[in-house]
């Protein structure tokens, strides 16, 4: 979903070996943006995180946290402010790393794994084709709610989160 903003606001990520990220630096509604990769481990990437916050002084309450979550259903979208982690061990290390939980946090469910397989395993795993067309999608209309924040803010951000969950159909067999 980064990726796909950097690419839409014409934005070129370059490595910063010292913050241990691919940052890229651009424009959206006149806001002046600041897009982070972490290039760590998921459950280590809280030390990239906070090393950027602190260089480029970002205000935590300005920080979106773009990641995937198994407690929602496939293609539901969920943005939220200081929520805590949720039982995510990358959103557990950026928030433990910036010694608080007041960020934004932008959530893209990708349902439960099946049966008894790792989660873990199942949040590596590539799409199907069918997910992958609804992913895609999804990443769409999600690059409106980030371009919505820099713009207007967290609850106009959440709010338009929200429409897009109550118009499109995915997920819509997964309890809510």
């Amino acid at each position: 979903m980064v990726e796909a903003f950097a690419t839409r606001l014409g934005a070129t990520f370059k490595r910063s070996r010292r913050r241990r990220a691919e940052v890229a630096v651009s424009d959206a509604e006149g806001v002046s943006l600041l897009l982070a990769l972490p290039v760590a481990f998921m459950n280590e990437c809280g030390g990239p995180v906070a090393s950027i916050v602190r260089y480029f002084k970002v205000h935590t309450e300005s920080i979106v946290l773009v990641h995937d979550d198994i407690d929602l259903p496939f293609g539901k979208l969920r943005f939220q402010f200081g929520r805590g982690t949720g039982g995510h061990n990358g959103v557990a290390s950026v928030l433990r790393a910036l010694g608080t939980e007041e960020v934004w946090r932008f959530r893209f469910g990708v349902g439960r794994p099946p049966g008894r397989m790792d989660p873990a395993e199942y949040v590596l795993r590539r799409f199907t084709s069918a997910e992958r067309a609804e992913a895609d999608l999804l990443v769409a209309e999600a690059i409106d709610v980030l371009r919505t924040f820099a713009g207007e803010g967290g609850e106009a951000a959440r709010q338009h989160a929200g429409e897009i969950a109550g118009r499109l159909d995915l997920g819509k067999d997964e309890p809510t």
